[in-house]
């Protein structure tokens, strides 16, 4: 039994690529570029506008962090503390609404999509999470609602037709033990998702994630979706990702777990060798342009916001035989890849 929380584990490519065979490693090739929350550095995150410019930019996939409604409806946000992504805090009537939850062990005070139906939160607008580091992106606040998972899939599905390239969708799960026991089944709610919109199967453009590895097991007992288990800092054993395999398809480790992130040269730790052993695609996250989120290294001027050399970090991912990247800046991951791969 893995007995891992979420702090512990905290143009297109065919899927079949993407996925490889059970056992199989085809590094080195052309990693998918995934959009992490969209083009999240560019526009508010978890937006169809993020979410279009990120396909605009050339992303494979588009990431949507998954949690619930109080009529039990899937929509796109980071937390279902919403008060950093939307308005709600400046809504009068929604005043009442603030609370107090404990949320996988941490207590978190503000304003809960649980406590909210679908069309009230329709009402709100988003807004960017980190304005200072992202006062561009802050300027689009207030021009998006909250989207649901069924309009991402609208999205990447019409996107798809019109650019001629599949767009995966690459839904994350969030707190879906804490939405269990408030009724609100998330692993059922999104398998059922999937088959109502046709990708409940091994081939679909689509990964499902998630940190916490029981409701992972869980939802490839309802579902043949491709899936991938996140993970944190810390170390992992051979056995243990022989053990993830037999339940997920990837992983997605935090970056300083698959590169050294402490020396200039950024070398690569050896996980993406051993989890690809096992048959698992790796895909590390996160890779962000701003300076506060890079290594010293790769910092150009002493402003937190400003942007440092992010791409010889996706270099390094790439040299490294990832087999695909989360980035909040897919744009310059896919010029990058073709820099390296080819068109």
């Amino acid at each position: 039994m893995i007995a891992l929380t979420r702090r512990a584990f905290t143009a297109s490519v065919p899927l079949a690529l993407a996925l490889g065979r059970p056992g199989h490693t085809q590094s080195p090739t052309r990693p998918l570029v995934i959009a992490h929350r969209g083009a999240s550095g560019e526009r508010p995150e978890h937006t169809l506008l993020a979410y279009q410019r990120a396909i605009d930019q050339g992303a494979d996939f588009i990431e949507p962090d998954l949690v619930m409604t109080r009529d039990g409806v899937l929509v796109a946000r980071h937390e279902n503390e919403i008060s950093e992504t939307t308005d709600v805090a400046d809504r009068p009537d929604f005043a009442d609404r603030r609370a107090e939850r404990n949320i996988d062990g941490v207590k978190v005070a503000g304003w809960f999509t649980e406590d909210f139906t679908l069309a009230e939160l329709k009402t709100l607008r988003a807004r960017e999470r980190l304005p200072k580091l992202r006062p561009t992106s802050a300027a689009f606040d207030g021009q998006a609602q909250i989207p649901t998972f069924q309009e991402v899939i609208d999205l990447a599905r019409s996107e798809s037709r019109r650019t001629g390239r599949t767009i995966g969708t690459y839904p994350e799960m969030k707190h879906p033990t804490y939405f269990e026991a408030r009724g609100l089944p998330m692993g059922q709610s999104l398998a059922a998702a999937l088959r109502d919109n046709g990708l409940d199967r091994r081939d679909a453009p689509v990964f499902v994630q998630c940190f916490e590895p029981k409701p992972l097991r869980a939802f490839r007992q309802v579902s043949r979706a491709p899936t991938v288990m996140l993970v944190g800092a810390g170390r992992l054993s051979d056995s243990l990702l022989a053990e993830v395999a037999e339940f997920s398809d990837g992983l997605g480790p935090e970056l300083k777990m698959v590169l050294d992130l402490t020396t200039p040269a950024l070398a690569a730790t050896g996980l993406i060798a051993r989890a690809q052993a096992t048959g698992m695609k790796v895909h590390p996250w996160t890779v962000r342009s701003e300076n506060s989120f890079l290594p010293s290294a790769l910092r150009l001027g002493e402003d937190p916001a400003g942007h440092g050399n992010s791409a010889e970090l996706l270099r390094a991912l790439y040299r490294a035989g990832v087999d695909g990247v989360f980035t909040d800046f897919p744009e310059l991951a896919v010029t990058v890849r073709q820099e390296m791969f080819g068109a």
